[in-house]
């Protein structure tokens, strides 16, 4: 299999939202064009196909010069959030049946005796245990026995799954019993999908590497459907380039490669955004970025230092605020796999807003998607949303959006607004309309304290890069509240994560547990083991090692400790002064994030090795002319900027129109992707990449 980019042809991104589809091109001179379209719930490659072959329609180029299609979706996701993935069943060490069902001893929120936890993905039924047994060192205590093997395959062919995950105890440690079992149902049951656990996650912690092997099973099947369904659409409409597809972890892989573990593109789409604001952040010279994304579905938050990704392997999934944590969660699925540390919630265009039994105004997470969307879309929606009360607020067009393809019904965002919040609260529109927007902002400001202050940083020595089809909008709200002095709104921000694909490495992350005392880690065993794993890699992406930029990272934690923090291995020999070096950097990310350290006090364990090895695409890397399909109306609208300024003239203009001058606000800058607001109190310019600059006063 090849995974490098085809160095002739055009690359063409597709982001699919739960309201927008986006499509990115961007050709070899750095020209950036771009397609906004609802999304169609339905069948989702349909909005994807119809993107990709009108804009490049509009560009006068054929759809048999593509290359290659860069995709992020969500299908993967969707199958665990809407328990529609595949039925699927599990085989494990007799008496470690169980281990979906125990879980880990944490609640979501801790005044609440009656939760519940959610139910596994693999109800008991469908477990099945063979006879054997792996010690911890690897030894074989038991061995397998064939009778044990026949019988739970017996089993599984008559409970007619569609999926079987295989994760036996001990087995990271000694992976021949689960490879036996494989082989097996891979003969027997050729159409099922096996997943191993040895294969998707050779590491300690039984129900960490459980849940993640059983993730994986069960999201095989439907995102094996998505993806050949997408390659067959993609095909019949002239597109004859592969299709590769977004990882969680930031980087992408090609569909096939993919279907191998599909786990890992379970949050693969709050991932581009944040891999193309690290890209635009070190063109910009910005090293330390806090990434805010909101759609019309959620709103996603995530952190840059350094110019470094914050990426996690503490990760729920299901739950109604993702997040990666080890200090938090348990009301999701543990998902033990490289995500970027994106946080998220539902507080998107589309969050439907409601007045609790309290009385008390709530905003999400239910969202009315693209069908039928917020009421001022005029599709049959009749609930109130966060746009509804945008369109309300003078800060998004009242007569279209999206270069006129989603035209705005202002009566029935008055209605909808109006009806169901306004007249039972009995609280003026404009007024009410506010209030949706203060409280979708309280929402968003989880988001983003999750993975700010929550770890232990000062927002305010952040800049804030905000973009998706709302970001502009709630921006300044947010950063000020966040005492955030400036904001980056990027060109293309309301497609920007599509755009950000574009910009994503060709990458895989392959890890290997290695529990021993730092001070104990010989620099062979560690070597042998990144040449393990470094030939793995090669052997995935279908190339030799020296093609292949390679970055180690261990998994560090002090003796006694249950959670690891994952720290960058320097480069050299892993001698005793490499050694040293780790352990000083572990003291440092665990002195940040924690407050405290024992350096000194307890020593040093490894838990874990891994490497990331990754590769750079040919092609543009820098953008330099912007397609703008909209030519804004430029004029003045009455816009509401709370109670302290009320109802204020406001001129509305393109992003053209800003120069290197600041320009006090207050404004609206319109554009085809989305919208940017600029309160009174701060100022706004355009730097000499197209990127709106805005600069909160200082002290607010």
């Amino acid at each position: 299999m090849n995974d490098t980019s085809s160095t002739s042809g055009y690359r063409v991104a597709a982001d699919i939202g739960g309201t927008f589809t986006d499509i990115a091109l961007l050709t070899a001179d750095g020209h950036l064009s771009t397609r906004k379209l609802l999304s169609t719930p339905a069948n989702y490659a349909d909005a994807v196909v119809e993107g990709v072959t009108s804009l490049m329609r509009r560009r006068g180029l054929a759809v048999q010069d593509i290359a290659e299609v860069l995709h992020g979706c969500t299908v993967a996701t969707n199958a665990i959030l809407e328990h529609k993935g595949a039925r699927t069943a599990l085989i494990t060490t007799r008496g470690f049946r169980d281990v979906l069902d125990l879980r880990r001893v944490r609640v979501p929120r801790l005044y609440a005796p009656l939760w519940k936890k959610p139910p596994p993905l693999v109800p008991r039924r469908l477990r099945y245990e063979v006879a054997e047994r792996i010690g911890a060192d690897g030894t074989i205590v038991r061995p397998i026995e064939d009778a044990s093997i026949e019988t739970a395959i017996a089993a599984v062919r008559a409970a007619k799954v569609e999926a079987v995950a295989v994760c036996l105890i001990n087995a990271f440690a000694n992976p021949v019993h689960e490879q036996i079992i494989g082989a097996r149902l891979r003969a027997e049951l050729p159409e099922t999908f096996i997943s191993l656990s040895t294969e998707v996650l050779p590491q300690i912690r039984e129900y960490e590497r459980t849940s993640t092997t059983v993730v994986n099973a069960y999201v095989g099947p439907p995102v094996r459907f998505y993806l050949d369904a997408m390659i067959e659409r993609l095909a019949a409409a002239g597109v004859g380039g592969r299709l590769l597809v977004m990882q969680s972890s930031g980087g992408m892989l090609s569909a096939e490669a993919a279907l191998d573990r599909p786990a890992q593109i379970v949050e693969c789409g709050p991932a581009a955004g944040v891999i193309g604001a690290r890209h635009l952040g070190s063109q910009l010279g910005y090293g330390n970025i806090i990434t805010f994304d909101m759609g019309g579905t959620t709103a996603k938050a995530s952190l840059i230092e350094r110019g470094r990704l914050s990426v996690s392997e503490q990760y729920e999934v299901g739950a109604t605020m993702s997040a990666t944590s080890p200090l938090m969660g348990g009301a999701g699925y543990a998902l033990k796999l490289p995500v970027i540390d994106v946080s998220e919630v539902g507080a998107g265009g589309g969050s439907i807003v409601r007045i609790d039994s309290g009385g008390a105004l709530k905003v999400g997470p239910e969202s009315a998607g693209a069908d039928p969307g917020p009421a001022c879309y005029g599709r049959g929606g009749a609930q109130p949303t966060v746009t509804d009360a945008d369109v309300l607020l003078g800060y998004l067009n009242p007569h279209a959006l999206a270069g006129g393809s989603v035209p705005i019904d202002l009566d029935a965002a008055r209605k909808a607004v109006g009806d169901r919040v306004a007249a039972p609260l009995g609280r003026d529109l404009i007024e009410t309309a506010y209030g949706i927007h203060l409280v979708a902002n309280t929402n968003m400001m989880r988001a983003v304290k999750a993975v700010t202050t929550n770890r232990g940083r000062d927002t305010r020595d952040f800049v804030m890069f905000a973009f998706g089809g709302l970001g502009g909008v709630h921006a300044a709200s947010l950063a000020r509240e966040l005492r955030i002095g400036r904001i980056v709104v990027p060109p293309a921000a309301g497609v920007f994560s599509a755009l950000g694909l574009l910009f994503a490495d060709i990458e895989l992350n392959e890890s290997r547990a290695c529990l021993r005392r730092l001070d104990a880690l010989a620099d062979e065993e560690a070597g042998r083991i990144y040449d393990q794993l470094a030939s793995v890699i090669a052997g995935r992406l279908g190339r030799n090692s020296g093609q292949i930029a390679f970055q180690r990272l261990a998994d560090l934690r002090y003796s006694g400790q249950a959670f690891e923090i994952t720290v960058a291995v320097p480069e050299g020999d892993f001698d005793a002064m490499v050694r040293k070096e780790l352990g000083r950097r572990f003291d440092i990310e665990h002195e940040t994030r924690y407050g405290h350290c024992f350096a000194g006090q307890y020593p040093h364990e490894v838990v874990n090795l891994r490497l990331v090895g990754s590769m750079t695409p040919e092609g543009a890397r820098r953008i330099a002319i912007v397609d703008a399909p909209l030519t804004v109306a430029e004029g003045e609208r009455e816009v509401y900027f709370g109670p302290e300024y009320g109802l204020l003239r406001t001129p509305v203009l393109s992003r053209n129109r800003l120069d290197a001058q600041a320009r006090a606000g207050p404004m609206v800058i319109e554009e085809y992707e989305g919208t940017v607001v600029v309160p009174p109190d701060a100022t706004a310019r355009r730097d000499g990449d197209g990127n709106i600059l805005i600069e909160l006063r200082a002290g607010d």
